[in-house]
C-alpha cells in the first residue's frame, strides 16, 4: 500500500491550490513556456488568442491559454536553482499526485517545458544578439547535493574537467537537454554549454566593490573543449531545470537571448527586441 504524502511535506492550500505557486490540478497546459521575470509572463502572452487562467503569488505568474490552437501555459520562476527546485517539484506534483489521496498517480504525466530567458556568452565568437540552445546544462551551485543525480559519459568528463580546471573543492552537475525539444526548438540556433552559477556577480567573475575568487572564470571555462560542444554562456537556472526535469521525467530545454558579451565587453542596448523574436519562435514552434 502506498503511503500518502504528508501535509508537512507537500502543502496545499485551503482553496485546493499547491502552496507556492498558488495553482490548482487542471489550470496548467502540459506544455509549458517558462521565464525568470514576473513581468514577462504578460510580454509573451499578449500574443494569445485567449487567457483562460491568471494566477499569481510572490514571483511566481501563470497565465493558461490558447496559441494557434495550442493550449499553452507560461510561467515565472524568479531566479536561481533553489526557485527551480520550489518550481519543477510543484509543478510536477499538479500532473502526478492525486491531490485527493496524497499519492504518486499511475500513470505519470511527462511535460514539454521550455525556458525563455537572457545570458552573457563567454566566448568572443558569439556576440551580443544571438539565439543559443542549451545542449548540457553545467551546475556550480549546489542543488544536485541534495537528490541522486546519475552522472556518466560526457556529462561526468565535462563535470570533472571544470572540477581540475577551477580547482574546486566539489564536483559540479552536468545534464543534457531535452534531445526532442532541442531538434524541434533549437534547429535553426547555436548550440553550446550553459554554466548555471549560484548568483550573477561573484560567481559569474562580476567585480563591483568585492573581488571574486575566479575573476577569471569565464576565460578558464571558454577553453575547455569536449565533444562538439563548448562552453558558451553564464546564467543562473538551466542546470537545475535539466537536472530536476531528467529526474521527474520532462522534456526541458532551455533557450537563450545573449545579450551581453564578457570576453569584449559589449551588451546589447535593445535586450526586449532579441527576446520578443525568441518568445515568438518559440510559439510559432509549439503551435505546429
Amino acid at each position: 500500500m502506498i503511503r500518502p504524502i504528508p501535509e508537512s511535506e507537500l502543502i496545499i492550500n485551503p482553496d485546493g491550490s499547491i502552496y507556492h505557486l498558488n495553482l490548482k490540478p487542471g489550470q496548467v497546459a502540459d506544455s509549458i513556456i517558462t521565464v525568470g521575470d514576473p513581468e514577462r509572463v504578460e510580454k509573451i502572452t499578449r500574443y494569445f488568442d485567449t487567457i483562460d487562467l491568471k494566477a499569481h503569488k510572490r514571483e511566481f505568474v501563470t497565465h493558461t491559454g490558447w496559441y494557434k490552437g495550442k493550449r499553452l501555459s507560461v510561467m515565472s520562476t524568479g531566479m536561481g536553482t533553489d526557485n527551480i527546485d520550489i518550481f519543477l517539484t510543484e509543478l510536477d506534483a499538479l500532473f502526478n499526485v492525486d491531490f485527493s489521496s496524497r499519492t504518486p498517480k499511475s500513470k505519470h504525466t511527462s511535460l514539454e517545458i521550455v525556458r525563455v530567458g537572457t545570458s552573457g556568452s563567454m566566448q568572443e565568437s558569439i556576440p551580443a544578439g544571438t539565439h543559443l540552445a542549451s545542449a548540457y546544462g553545467l551546475g556550480l551551485d549546489s542543488l544536485m547535493v541534495y537528490y541522486h543525480l546519475p552522472q556518466h559519459g560526457m556529462a561526468s568528463q565535462l563535470a570533472a574537467a571544470v572540477r581540475e580546471k577551477l580547482g574546486l573543492p566539489y564536483t559540479p552537475y552536468c545534464v543534457q537537454a531535452s534531445w526532442k525539444l532541442l531538434a524541434r526548438f533549437g534547429e535553426s540556433m547555436q548550440k553550446g554549454i550553459t554554466v548555471t552559477c549560484p548568483g550573477f556577480f561573484g560567481p559569474q567573475g562580476r567585480k563591483v566593490r568585492l573581488e571574486p575568487a575566479f575573476p577569471e572564470i569565464f576565460n578558464l571555462l571558454g577553453s575547455i573543449n569536449l565533444g562538439e560542444y563548448a562552453f558558451t554562456n553564464f546564467e543562473m537556472e538551466t542546470a537545475g531545470y535539466y537536472a530536476l526535469g531528467k529526474l521527474l521525467g520532462h522534456e526541458v530545454l532551455s533557450l537563450n537571448a545573449i545579450v551581453a558579451n564578457r570576453i569584449n565587453q559589449t551588451f546589447i542596448s535593445d535586450t526586449e527586441a532579441i527576446l520578443d523574436e525568441m518568445i515568438l519562435h518559440t510559439l510559432e514552434k509549439f503551435s505546429l
